[in-house]
């Protein structure tokens, strides 16, 4: 009896085992069933179908710790950052820069009264952190060099190809600055700055457009309020099309005890916008231009005047990363193709270059589609499982901390300011967000409470989608309480 009791104990042991063994070798989906009750409760709660998201945690240098759809090639919308700005570490490494130069024919020296003998020529680099201070800079440089009187321009912007875009044509807001067409030669983003001046003895507000731009001019008004401020001023503008320019209308009522603010909006073309500043700021130098701005290409034989050298790459990728800069982002990708010696860059071939960097890292690249590098996209995938797999070769290489550094700290910077801010939580992630109409997205690294550190990545694709930030939340705050 004993025997038998013991045969058929061994038996519903094994049987026991297998399953488990069963339950570990599943498909992904399976493993919903062992995250903790807070995780599972906040997806509940989010009332979203479980086909609708991936997830994979694993703690570093360990098997992967949950699994969820993990496989499956999903949108990651901005998420899709890291691994473009990954690929460029990668490969251009943390001290690239972009140089900018102005040039001239072989001895154009200015003459008597200032005028340069000849075209100016501007080879661009599609360096993505041209600020106006820094073009205003490269200009003062010529002036110091006596040149007042320029004829023509000629902008060399041949690093890249025809990769202008539509800035309407995502989303239909054409004048948003997150909508901002890349391009070789851009200044400022290719944003305008609006800034609202408040004059409480009026009870009024006044507009300035920075730089001002001819053909662009304000219509309507922002109404004044003796309210008191309820937060970030609300302010509705709308471009409309004039046969003799562009008139951005205004309306919304905003308390003057806001005091001054100011967005930036899209006005014009990339190559529209950077000729007006450039003609802007060479006069507010004192300077003349007497000739056109055209594109062409700088000659063999051209003399450096003046250069502008851009911060290294690791601040063009905590640029990218912690504020999720969509231009800034799409530049990068063409400049990673540029520098793999596909010039003139364009955005497929610059996206490959991409994912064979990620591939020749050991990373299983199928399913991905980087698209333009930003996420800003309805055809951009990837799986769950290749995130984490990039962040744990991120992890382990020697470029790790500037990888790490870029991404936004739990609630103190970039877009996960506001998350997860009490005094247990606050500084123990370093992360990527990414939404859009129908996407939610995370990714990051995560420090838990004793001292391990864990990858994690979670992507929603649901036109609910917007529902799953709770879930999101409770998943990280598990994480770092463990």
């Amino acid at each position: 009896m004993y025997r038998k009791a013991s045969r058929s104990g061994a038996v519903r042991s094994f049987r026991a085992l297998a399953a488990g063994a069963l339950f570990c070798m599943a498909t992904a989906g399976a493993w919903a069933q062992a995250l903790p009750d807070s995780v599972n409760q906040a997806w509940a709660k989010s009332g979203l179908p479980e086909a609708a998201r991936s997830l994979y945690v694993q703690e570093v240098g360990q098997p992967p710790l949950w699994q969820i759809s993990a496989d499956v090639p999903r949108n990651p919308a901005s998420v899709m950052k890291l691994v473009t700005t990954w690929a460029a570490l990668s490969e251009l490494g943390p001290s690239y820069t972009w140089r900018t130069e102005m040039l001239a024919d072989p001895g154009a020296l200015p003459d008597a009264q200032g005028r340069l003998n000849g075209p100016l020529y501007i080879r661009a680099s599609g360096d993505p952190m041209l600020r106006f201070q820094d073009f205003w800079n490269l200009l003062r440089e010529l002036r110091l060099r006596g040149i007042k009187q320029l004829g023509d321009i000629v902008v060399d912007r041949s690093v890249f190809g025809a990769v202008s875009i539509d800035p309407g044509a995502f989303d239909g807001s054409a004048d948003r600055a997150y909508n901002a067409s890349p391009d070789a030669f851009m200044v400022g983003f290719g944003a305008t700055r609006l800034l609202f001046l408040p004059d409480p003895v009026a009870r009024k507000w006044t507009p300035v457009m920075d730089p001002p731009l001819n053909g662009v001019r304000f219509e309507g008004e922002v109404t004044w309020s003796d309210a008191r401020c309820p937060g970030a001023p609300v302010v509705s503008t709308t471009p409309v099309i004039t046969p003799d320019g562009v008139r951005i209308r205004l309306a919304g009522t905003v308390a003057g005890s806001c005091g001054e603010f100011s967005f930036y909006r899209l006005a014009q073309s990339q190559p529209e916008q950077t000729e007006q500043v450039l003609r802007y700021l060479w006069r507010e130098l004192g300077g003349e231009l007497r000739g056109r701005i055209r594109n062409g290409t700088v000659p063999v034989d051209a003399v450096p005047l003046a250069a502008h050298e851009s911060p290294p790459l690791i601040e063009a990728i905590s640029l990218i990363n912690k504020f999720s800069n969509n231009v800034a982002a799409r530049n990068l990708l063409l400049t990673l193709g540029a520098e793999s010696g596909q010039r003139p860059a364009q955005v497929a071939t610059a996206a490959q270059t991409a994912a064979n960097t990620l591939a020749r890292q050991g990373i299983d690249v199928a399913g991905l589609n980087i698209d333009n590098g930003a996420g800003l996209s309805r055809r951009a995938s990837v799986s769950a499982s290749t995130l984490g797999h990039m962040l744990e070769a991120a992890w382990l290489s020697p470029r790790m901390p500037e990888y790490v550094s870029s991404m936004a700290i739990l609630g103190l910077d970039g877009t996960v300011r506001r998350r997860l801010r009490d005094r247990d939580t606050q500084g123990m992630a370093h992360l990527k967000t990414g939404s859009l109409r129908d996407v939610r997205a995370i990714a990051g690294y995560v420090t838990s409470a004793s001292g391990k550190r864990y990858i994690v990545v979670s992507m929603i694709n649901h036109d609910n989608a917007i529902a799953g930030r709770a879930y999101e939340d409770s998943l990280i705050d598990w994480l770092i309480r463990q």
